[in-house]
C-alpha cells in the first residue's frame, strides 16, 4: 500500500533506540492520540498475545497495533454514531437500526431484531419512535397480509441523516483514492471477514438467534 505498514505499526516513533508502548502509535503529526494509552493495563490486546510468545518482535508489534487500531476505530464509530444521533434528534440505537434498515430499504420487525440482536419488544419501541419521527412507515406485505414490513422513508432519511454523514463519506472517498484496485479488494475482503467476526460475537453476547444479513 501507499504507506509502509511495518514501519507505521511496529511501535517505533521514528527516533533510534526509542519505542512507543503497544497501542500508543503516533498520529501523522507525531503525537499520540490524546488520552489514549496514557495509562497501562490494556496494552496486551488478547490473552494469547503474540507479544508474550517467542515469535518475531516485529510481527508481535504489528499484531498488537492491529488490535489497538480495531479498538480505536470501534470506539470512534460509536462516538460518531452518538454525535450524529444527537444532531438528528434520535438516540444512537434508533440510528443504528435505521442504518441497518437502509441496506435493503425494508425489513420485518423480526428481521430487524435478528440483525441487531435486540429483543422483539425493544425493536417494537425502536420502530414506534422512528415512525413517530417520520423515518419509517409500517406497511402490510402485499404477498402476505399477516406480515408487517417496516419501510424506510427515503426522502426523510436523505434530508436529515445523509446530510450529517456526507462530509465523512467524502473523506472516506478521498482516503480510498490513495489505494490501488488490488489494495481496495484486500480492504473490502478484510471488512467482510470482520463483519462475520462481529456477527458471531454479537450472537455470543446477546445469546439470541443468529444475526440476519442486513
Amino acid at each position: 500500500m501507499s504507506e509502509d505498514p511495518a514501519g507505521a505499526a511496529a511501535g517505533h516513533d521514528g527516533q533510534p533506540g526509542r519505542e512507543t508502548q503497544p497501542g500508543r502509535e503516533t498520529q501523522p503529526g507525531g503525537e499520540a492520540p490524546p488520552g489514549w494509552g496514557a495509562q497501562p493495563g490494556w496494552e496486551t490486546p488478547w490473552p494469547e498475545s503474540p507479544a508474550t510468545g517467542t515469535g518475531r518482535r516485529e510481527r508481535a508489534d504489528l499484531e498488537t497495533a492491529f488490535a489497538a487500531g480495531l479498538r480505536r476505530t470501534g470506539a470512534l464509530m460509536q462516538l460518531m454514531g452518538t454525535a450524529a444521533a444527537d444532531k438528528i434528534g434520535i438516540n444512537a440505537t434508533d440510528l443504528n437500526c435505521l442504518n441497518i434498515l437502509s441496506f435493503s430499504g425494508h425489513m420485518t420487525a423480526g428481521e430487524l431484531a435478528r440483525a441487531t440482536g435486540l429483543t422483539t419488544a425493544s425493536i417494537t419501541g425502536v420502530v414506534d419512535r422512528l415512525e413517530e419521527a417520520g423515518f419509517v412507515t409500517r406497511e402490510r406485505d402485499p404477498h402476505d397480509r399477516r406480515r408487517v414490513v417496516v419501510q424506510i422513508n427515503l426522502d426523510r432519511a436523505m434530508k436529515d441523516v445523509a446530510t450529517i454523514f456526507a462530509p465523512m463519506l467524502r473523506s472516506w472517498r478521498e482516503m480510498s483514492a490513495r489505494y490501488s484496485d488490488d489494495e481496495l479488494r484486500l480492504i473490502v475482503d478484510f471488512y467482510g471477514r470482520m463483519e462475520q467476526v462481529f456477527r458471531e460475537h454479537l450472537l455470543r453476547l446477546r445469546g439470541g438467534p443468529e444475526a440476519a444479513e442486513p
